[in-house]
Formats: C-alpha cells, sequence, structure tokens
C-alpha cells in the first residue's frame, strides 16, 4: 500500500535569528528607551507578521495555565524574547514588569487591560480593556505605566504573542496585585529548560 509521505516544515529559524541580531545592534546604539520601543517595535513587527519560525516545542498550550518559553536571552541580559503561549480562558494575575517591554501576537488575539495605582493606594483600571489581533503590537514602560493582566481573547482556541523585555525578564523580581492594592513578591522563571539553537547555518 502507498502512502503519501509527511512533509515535515522546518521553521524558518532565521527570522527569529535576525530579530535577535537586528535588536542587539538597536541596543548597541544607545538610544533612549523612546527609541528603542519605536524602532524595537517596528522589528517586532515584521517578525510577527510570519507565523513559519517559531518551533512547536515552543508554542504548546497547557491546561494548568499559561506558558512563557525563553527563545532567547542576550549574553548582557540587555534584553529577552519570549513565547506566550495562552490556552482557552487563561490569563495573568495582575502584575508589574519593572523593566520596559513589547508584546506582538503571533496567533489568536490578547487582552489587555491596564492598572494604575490610586491615591489611596488601591489599583483601578486605566482607560478601556485593548484587543491585539494576530501582528499587532504594544509597549509598555514602568515610566508610562506597567502594570496590568493579560488574557487570550480566543475563547475556544490558543493564543501566541511574543514578547520582548529589557532584561532577563525569568530573573526579574516583580510583583503581583490585588485591587486593594496589596502586592505579592514572585519571579516568573521560565516553562522551558532548552532554547532554539538560532545559531546552527548548516541546514
Amino acid at each position: 500500500m502507498n502512502m503519501a509521505a509527511r512533509i515535515v516544515v522546518q521553521p524558518r529559524l532565521e527570522r527569529l535569528r535576525g530579530f535577535v541580531t537586528s535588536f542587539a545592534e538597536l541596543l548597541n546604539t544607545g538610544s533612549r528607551e523612546e527609541e528603542i520601543l519605536e524602532a524595537g517595535g517596528a522589528l517586532l513587527a515584521g517578525l510577527v507578521s510570519r507565523d513559519d519560525w517559531l518551533p512547536d516545542e515552543y508554542a504548546r498550550p497547557s491546561s494548568d495555565g499559561y506558558r512563557q518559553y525563553l527563545l532567547h536571552c542576550d549574553s548582557r541580559e540587555r534584553f529577552s524574547v519570549v513565547s506566550f503561549v495562552w490556552g482557552p480562558g487563561q490569563g495573568t494575575p495582575i502584575h508589574d514588569h519593572r523593566v520596559w517591554g513589547l508584546v506582538g501576537v503571533l496567533r489568536g488575539a490578547e487582552q489587555v487591560e491596564t492598572f494604575r495605582h490610586r491615591h489611596d493606594g488601591e489599583l483601578e483600571q486605566f482607560g478601556a480593556a485593548d484587543y491585539l489581533d494576530e501582528g499587532e503590537v504594544d509597549a509598555f514602560s514602568p515610566r508610562t505605566g506597567d502594570i496590568h493582566r493579560v488574557s487570550n481573547a480566543r475563547p475556544h482556541e490558543p493564543s501566541i504573542s511574543i514578547h520582548v523585555y529589557g532584561g532577563n525578564i525569568g530573573a526579574v523580581e516583580r510583583a503581583t496585585y490585588d485591587l486593594q492594592g496589596n502586592s505579592k513578591r514572585f519571579i516568573s522563571g521560565y516553562a522551558n529548560t532548552t532554547q532554539p539553537n538560532i545559531w546552527d547555518r548548516s541546514k
């Protein structure tokens, strides 16, 4: 019996390699944060405009909660690139970052709710919830407000977003919050112990 051969499409890791290289070059210019977010956001938009480069092992959802996979960390920990994989109905608690960040949606959609402290210390939602669709990019910074809650905007399927942070985000001490403004320290870490090998050009 003849069986059609299964076609295995290799991820186009050169796209991630090119992004990492270009982002490092951007930081080498000594640009101000506003310039990094603007130019870096354009680089990230280019990366998430093509969905053919993320390996399957860094795109797997889990029924236990969202997954945060490290794709690359700069050798000087100036920036990190992370894939967030959201199963249906999954999201984060309200949390901060302590570093600047960029978010680009690769698959699906995200809902982002932004919060700020009131004078009495409690939290209030700031503005309406934002929705990011595939290919869209958002930025945040402690300077302008980096407290938010993120969730999968697709109720019946996973969503994936690519995040870039101004540090090794899995090692940054941060905080979650309740609406009364009470904080709880956390360090997120990562769901994976290996990273994509973006430096092998032999294939």
